[in-house]
C-alpha cells in the first residue's frame, strides 16, 4: 500500500474517478442468472497441501473481506488450526517444508521482490527468513534429505544477479553456495542434486548465447559441455537416480527435433541416451518421479488440445486408471502426495466446472471430496470452451479456443472479445475453466483465444515465426482467427472487440492501430503501449536478457527495427486509433511500468478521446486483491455493454 510520505507512481491526475467508473460499470444493465462477484470472488476453499509426513491438509479459507488466512486440519484426529491471517499484502503462495513448519512468500504491493517467511503449523516460531528490501527470493531445490534448509535464489548482492543460497528454515541462517559476480556473462541457472551439491549451472554469453557447465565429481571443477544459442531449448529437470551411471540426467530438448522431447543425457559424455517421450505437434512438458520408489518414473506429460498424462510405471498406471474411472472424463491432475504415497491429492475440473479437489487413499482406494471450488456456478448453466484449428494467410497452422454463449449456440448473431494472452514468447492459452470466458458468455459474448506464433507448446518452428512479429504477423493471426470464427460460427462482424493483458494488452492497442476498421473498442490491460520506454524501464534482473529481447522483439540499437518499433507502438500512433479504449493499470507493476498506460491515455486525451482509465496503487503486473477484480470486470462489463450492445 502506498504511504503519506511516498508519492504515488506515475500521474495519478490521470486516473479516472470512482464516480466515473461506477458510472461506467452501470451502463451492465441487464438481469442475470449470475453476478460478476460469482465468478471472481476467490473460493471459500482452496490451495489445498498435503504435509510430507501426511499428519496435515493445509489450506486457504476465505473470509469476510476477501482475505484467504491458512489453515490446517489434523488427519487423525480433525482438529482445525489457523496458521497465518492474511492482511493487506496478500500471501502468494506457501509450502510445507516438514510436518510441523511452512514457509510462504509475499511482495510489496504487486512489486514482485518476494521474500520468504517461515511459521510453525501452531502459529509459533514465525520467521522473516529473508528480510532484504529490494530483493527478490525464489525457491530452487527443497531438499527432502534435509528439511530444515531448502536452497533459494535472490540478488540481494546485486540486483542484476541472481545467487544460490543455503537457508535455515527455522532460523534463517544463509550459506551462499556460488558466487554470481560478472555481469557480463552472469550464472542464469543452477542445478541442485538431491543431496544439495551444485552439479550443473548455465551461464549466459553475449546476450543470446547459453553454455552449460558440469563437474563430473567433487573433485573437478566446472566445464563446458554444450553451447546453445537462445532459439533452442536445452533444459535439465533434474538427475536419474535410478542408474548406476551418477551422470545421467532427464532433459528437455529441442537440439534434435522441432518439438520439445524428454530425454536422458549423459553429462559426462555429451551424449543422448534414450528418447523418452516425444510429440510430433505439441512439447512435452515434464515428468513425474516416484522418491518412495527410488525415483522411477511414474508418467510424462504434456498441453495439446487439453492437458494429457502418459502412465510409466506400475503403480501409477493402476493408479491412473482408478483416477480415469471415477472422474469419468474430466481432466484431473495430481496435486500433491504424502512422502510415503499413502494419500494422493487431486484436482479434477473442466471447460465448465471450476474443480475440485479429492483425497485419494491407496490403502482402501477411496475418494473423498474434500473442497468444490466455486459449486454456486453450476456446470449445466455454463458454455464449452471448443478448441479450434485454422490455417493463417501465410500457411502455419494455429491454434485455439472459442467460447460461445448459448444465444450462439442457437444461432443467434452475437458479438465477440478476441483475448490474446501475454507473453509473447512461451505462455499459451490452454483449455479448461475461464472466469473471465464464461463472464462473458452470460452476457451473451464470444470469446475467442487464439495461439498466435511465437506461442509456446507447439515446437521450435512455431515459436521461432513469431520473432520480431510483435504489431505485425502476430495481429495477422488474430485477424485470421477472426475471419475462422466469423466463417464457421454466428458472430456478428459489427461488434468485435479486443481485449487482452501484458503483451495482450499491446495487441489490443496496436490492433486498432493496425485494422480500426475490425475492431469496435479495446481494453488494455497492464499492456505495453511504448516499446522505447518500455525497454528503459526494465527491473534490473531483466539487465542479462536484453540481447535475447533484442534478437526476439526488436534492436532498439538498429535502424531498420527502430522505424518498425515507431510503427508498431501503439502510444506513438495514436492518431490512427479511431475507437473507443478503457485502459487498466496496477501502479507498482515491474514488468510493465505505469508510464506504458500513463502516455497512451495522456496521449489519447489529448487527441480529445474520452479513456476511463482505472489505477490501483496496491497491484502490480495483474490484480491480484478480489475487490480490485471484482471491480475490474464490472467496469470492463460496462465498456463492453456500451460499445458491443448498441
Amino acid at each position: 500500500m502506498e504511504t503519506e510520505n511516498k508519492p504515488l507512481p506515475g500521474n495519478p491526475s490521470l486516473a479516472s474517478s470512482t464516480e466515473e467508473l461506477l458510472a461506467l460499470a452501470a451502463n451492465d444493465t441487464g438481469t442475470y442468472r449470475y453476478s460478476v462477484e460469482d465468478y471472481f470472488r476467490k473460493p471459500a476453499l482452496s490451495a489445498f497441501q498435503l504435509s510430507p509426513g501426511g499428519t496435515w491438509i493445509a489450506y486457504r479459507e476465505r473470509d469476510e473481506r476477501g482475505r484467504r488466512p491458512i489453515f490446517a486440519r489434523h488427519f487423525e484426529t480433525g482438529e482445525v488450526r489457523k496458521i497465518l491471517d492474511e492482511g493487506d499484502e496478500l500471501i502468494d503462495g506457501y509450502m510445507w517444508v516438514t510436518d510441523s513448519r511452512l514457509l510462504y512468500v509475499q511482495d510489496k504491493s504487486g512489486d514482485e521482490n518476494h521474500q520468504l517467511y517461515g511459521i510453525n503449523v501452531d502459529g509459533t516460531g514465525f520467521q522473516a527468513l529473508t528480510p532484504f528490501d529490494g530483493v527478490k527470493v525464489m525457491l530452487l531445490s527443497q531438499l527432502k534429505e534435509d528439511p530444515e534448509h531448502i536452497i533459494i535464489q535472490m540478488n540481494k548482492d546485486n540486483p542484476e544477479l541472481f545467487e544460490p543460497f543455503k537457508i535455515n528454515v527455522i532460523s534463517g541462517a544463509l550459506e551462499k553456495l556460488f558466487t554470481n559476480n560478472d555481469p557480463v556473462s552472469p550464472v542464469t541457472g543452477y542445478h541442485f542434486d538431491k543431496s544439495g551439491r551444485l552439479r550443473a549451472f548455465t551461464r549466459q554469453e553475449n546476450g543470446t548465447e547459453y553454455v552449460l557447465l558440469y563437474r563430473r565429481d567433487e573433485a573437478s571443477g566446472f566445464e563446458e559441455i554444450l553451447r546453445t544459442g537462445w532459439q533452442d531449448s536445452f533444459d535439465l529437470l533434474g538427475f536419474d537416480y535410478t542408474s548406476e551411471n551418477p551422470h545421467l540426467a532427464f532433459v528437455s530438448s529441442n537440439l534434435e527435433s522441432d518439438t520439445a522431447e524428454l530425454i536422458r543425457y549423459d553429462l559426462a559424455a555429451c551424449t543422448k541416451t534414450e528418447t523418452l517421450f516425444r510429440h510430433e505437434t505439441y512439447d512435452a512438458g515434464g515428468l513425474s518421479l516416484s522418491r518412495k520408489r527410488g525415483y522411477e518414473i511414474d508418467f510424462y506429460y504434456y498441453t495439446g488440445e487439453k492437458d494429457v498424462i502418459i502412465p510409466v510405471s506400475e503403480t501409477y498406471t493402476k493408479l491412473h486408471e482408478h483416477f480415469t474411472a471415477f472422474f469419468e472424463g474430466q481432466e484431473f491432475s495430481v496435486a500433491g502426495r504424502t512422502d510415503d504415497e499413502s494419500r494422493y491429492l487431486l484436482y479434477a475440473g473442466s471447460d465448465r466446472s471450476y474443480g475440485a479437489y479429492f483425497l485419494f487413499d491407496t490403502g482402501t482406494g477411496s475418494f473423498e471430496k474434500i473442497a468444490d471450488l466455486m459449486p454456486h456456478l453450476d456446470a449445466a448453466h455454463m458454455a464449452a470452451m471448443r478448441p479450434v484449428q485454422f490455417t493463417s494467410r501465410d500457411g502455419l497452422s494455429l491454434h485455439g479456443y472459442l467460447t460461445l454463449p448459448a444465444q450462439a449456440e442457437r444461432g443467434e448473431k452475437v458479438p465477440l472479445i478476441v483475448n490474446p494472452h501475454g507473453g509473447p514468447y512461451g505462455p499459451r492459452d490452454e483449455w479448461g475453466f475461464n472466469p473471465e470466458a464464461q463472464l462473458f458468455a452470460s452476457r451473451g459474448f464470444a470469446t475467442l483465444q487464439i495461439n498466435y506464433r511465437g506461442s509456446g507448446g507447439y515446437g521450435k518452428k512455431f515459436y521461432l515465426a513469431g520473432s520480431k512479429q510483435i504489431g505485425r504477423r502476430m495481429l495477422d493471426d488474430l485477424e485470421d482467427g477472426v475471419a475462422f470464427a466469423l466463417n464457421n460460427f454466428a458472430i456478428d462482424e459489427k461488434r468485435i472487440a479486443i481485449y487482452g493483458g501484458s503483451y495482450g494488452g499491446l495487441a489490443a492497442l496496436g490492433s486498432l492501430v493496425k485494422t480500426p476498421e475490425l475492431y469496435c473498442c479495446a481494453v488494455d490491460y497492464v499492456g505495453v503501449s511504448n516499446l522505447f520506454t518500455f525497454y528503459k524501464s526494465f527491473p534490473p534482473y531483466w539487465k542479462p536478457f536484453m540481447g535475447q529481447l533484442r534478437a526476439q522483439w526488436f534492436d532498439f540499437e538498429d535502424e531498420a527495427d527502430q522505424e518498425i518499433m515507431k510503427q508498431v507502438s501503439p502510444a506513438l500512433n495514436v492518431d490512427k486509433i479511431t475507437r473507443p479504449v478503457y485502459v487498466v493499470q496496477g501502479a507498482n507493476d515491474p514488468r510493465v511500468n505505469i508510464h506504458e498506460s500513463d502516455q497512451i491515455v495522456e496521449n489519447l486525451r489529448a487527441r480529445g478521446f474520452h479513456v476511463p482509465y482505472m489505477v490501483k496503487y496496491n497491484e502490480g503486473h495483474g490484480f491480484q486483491h478480489e475487490e480490485n477484480r471484482i471491480e475490474l470486470y464490472k467496469t470492463m462489463l460496462g465498456f463492453f455493454a456500451l460499445h458491443l450492445n448498441s
